[in-house]
C-alpha cells in the first residue's frame, strides 16, 4: 500500500484527520466499484471485508494445482458499467469480447449430425441483425420462429418506466404472445435463466424484458459475450486490490462490521471487533438480509422489504477428463439438465487433459444433491451431448453450490429494491440487489457501486470524477 493509506496502523488510527473519511462495508464488486469512485474524488476511504479476499462471489480457489473460480460468470458488450470497471483494474484485456455473438446450441433429442444450431449476428441494424439466425435456428418449426418475431417486436415496444411490467411474470406474456413449450425452451429460457437465475413462468417481466431489449434489441453488437480467460480472482482481488491501493484506500479484510450508528459527534460509528472507526459517509455494499442487519431502524421507510426480496440458487458442476473433448469454448444446450458448458482448462492451469465448467442457474432442485448423485446425473449427459467423453477418463468431479448467488427476480420485486440514499444522512446502499434497473448480475454490482459513490458525493459536496460517468454516455 502506498504511505498515505495508514496501512499497518490500527484501524481507528486510520480514520483520523480532517479529510472526509468515508467507510464502505463489503469488497464485492458493489464495494470495490464505490470505494474507488469515492477516492478517485478525494475521499479518504476504508474498504472492509469479512472474508479473506475480495471479490464477492465471483472469486477463485485453489484445488491442488487447479485454480478453479467458483461458477462461470460472464457479461455482455451492453454491460457497459462493468467494463468501465475492467478498465479501471487493467483487465480489459484479460477479459476480451467475443467479436460477434456466436452461440453454440446442442439439442441432445435430435440425431448425431443434426443437433447443432446456433444463436449469432450479422453485422445489420436491429432486429435484422438476428434475422438470418433466427430464420435458420434449427431448434424451433418455421412457425415457431415466425411468432418468436413477432413477439420479439411486441417486447421491443413495451415501455421500461411502465411499472405494472415488474406485476406481470414473464412466462404469461410470453404465453399471451403466442410462444409455445418449445419456444419457451430453446429460445427465451436458454438466454433468460443463465441472465436472470430464473425460468420465464417465475421472472418479473419488467427484468426480462429489459434484458432482452438492452441485450438482442438495442445495438446489434450488445449481445457480444465476454468471459475471463484468466481466473476470477486475478481480475477482482488481486488487480482490484492493487488498483485500490493505488487509488489510497486502506482495505483490510477478514474484518466483519458488527454495526453501524449515529455517535453524539453527530458522525457516523462503524464497529469492529476491537476497534471503531468514525466517517462522514458509511455505505453498505454488502447482501440485502446483512443490510438489514445493520441498518438503523429509521433509514428505511419499511426495512422489511429487504427480507421480503428472495434469493435464487447457482450450481456449478466441474469435470477434469483425461484429454479434450470439447473443440469450442463454450455450448448451451437443450433436451438435458445441462444448461451451459465452459472450457476452463487454460484459465485453471490444467497442464494436461480438458477441465469443464457446466453452469446450472436456477439450480433449485440439485442444489442441495449430494455429489455422488449429481456425478451420476450429468456426467451421461456429458456423454449424450459430447461424443468424445464416451472414451475418457474423468480425473475429478467436484462442485461448488451458491444457495443464495442472487437475488429472486420475481414478480414484484422492483418494489422491494431500495435505491442508493436512504433517510439517514451519509447512509448509502449498494449491491446487484438494490434498485439498478438490472438483475443480479456484475453489471448490477457495479452500477449500483457508482449511484452509491455518486450519492455520498453530492452529499460530501465533492465533484464526481468525470471518468466514472462515461460508461453512462456510452450506454
Amino acid at each position: 500500500m502506498s504511505e498515505d493509506t495508514g496501512a499497518g496502523e490500527p484501524l481507528a488510527e486510520s480514520a483520523r484527520g480532517t479529510a472526509r473519511h468515508a467507510v464502505v462495508v463489503g469488497g464485492g464488486l458493489a464495494g470495490v466499484t464505490t470505494a474507488l469512485a469515492l477516492a478517485d474524488a478525494g475521499v479518504r476511504v476504508t474498504l472492509l471485508e469479512g472474508r479473506p479476499r475480495l471479490g464477492g462471489l465471483a472469486f477463485s480457489f485453489q484445488r491442488g494445482a487447479l485454480t478453479v473460480d467458483n461458477g462461470q460468470h460472464v457479461y455482455l458488450r451492453c454491460c457497459t458499467a462493468y467494463r468501465w470497471f475492467l478498465d479501471r483494474i487493467d483487465a480489459t484485456e484479460l477479459a476480451p469480447l467475443q467479436d460477434r455473438l456466436d452461440v453454440p446450441v446442442l439439442d441432445v433429442a435430435r440425431p448425431e449430425g443434426r443437433r447443432l444450431g446456433r444463436l449469432r449476428r450479422d453485422p445489420l441494424p436491429v432486429p435484422l441483425h438476428l434475422g438470418r439466425s433466427l430464420a435458420a435456428y434449427p431448434h424451433l418449426s418455421l412457425a415457431e420462429r415466425a411468432k418468436v418475431g413477432r413477439a420479439a417486436l411486441a417486447l421491443r415496444a413495451l415501455d421500461l418506466t411502465d411499472p405494472a411490467l415488474d406485476d406481470q411474470d414473464f412466462g404469461g406474456w410470453l404465453a399471451a404472445h403466442g410462444q409455445s413449450a418449445r419456444a419457451v425452451e430453446a429460445l427465451w429460457d436458454l438466454v433468460g435463466v443463465a441472465t436472470l437465475n430464473a425460468v420465464a413462468g417465475d421472472c418479473s417481466l419488467a427484468l426480462a424484458a429489459m434484458v432482452f431489449k438492452t441485450g438482442l434489441l438495442s445495438d446489434p453488437g450488445a449481445a457480444d459475450i465476454g468471459w475471463a480467460h484468466v481466473p476470477l480472482g486475478e481480475l477482482h482481488d488481486r488487480l482490484a486490490r492493487k488498483a485500490l491501493d493505488s487509488a489510497g484506500v486502506r482495505t483490510e479484510v477478514r474484518t466483519r462490521v458488527t454495526s453501524v450508528f449515529v455517535n453524539e459527534n453527530g458522525r457516523w460509528s462503524v464497529q469492529v471487533p476491537g476497534e471503531t472507526l468514525e466517517a462522514d459517509a458509511v455505505v453498505l455494499a454488502v447482501p440485502q438480509r446483512e443490510a438489514h442487519g445493520l441498518l438503523p431502524g429509521d433509514a428505511l421507510d419499511d426495512p422489511e422489504r429487504l427480507l421480503r426480496i428472495g434469493t435464487a440458487p447457482i450450481l456449478n458442476i466441474h469435470v477434469v477428463y483425461d484429454r479434450t473433448v470439447l473443440r469450442k469454448p463454450f455450448f448451451a444446450a437443450l433436451g438435458t439438465p445441462v444448461q451451459w458448458v465452459f472450457d476452463r482448462t487454460a484459465a485453471s492451469g490444467l497442464g494436461e487433459g480438458q477441465y469443464l465448467a457446466l453452469s446450472q442457474s436456477a439450480a433449485r432442485d440439485d442444489i442441495d444433491a449430494p455429489v455422488a448423485a449429481l456425478r451420476e446425473r450429468y456426467l451421461p449427459e456429458l456423454e449424450r451431448l459430447l461424443p468424445a467423453t464416451r472414451g475418457a477418463r474423468v480425473q475429478d468431479f467436484f462442485v461448488t453450490r451458491e444457495r443464495t448467488a442472487t437475488f429472486a427476480p420475481t414478480p414484484g420485486v422492483g418494489r422491494l429494491r431500495p435505491g442508493a440514499r436512504t433517510k439517514a444522512p451519509g447512509l448509502y446502499l449498494a449491491g446487484a440487489w438494490t434498485a439498478t434497473g438490472w438483475p443480479a448480475t456484475m453489471e448490477s454490482a457495479v452500477r449500483s457501486g457508482v449511484s452509491a459513490a455518486d450519492a455520498a458525493l453530492a452529499a460530501l459536496g465533492r465533484p464526481r470524477p468525470r471518468h466514472l460517468f462515461e460508461f453512462e454516455e456510452a450506454a
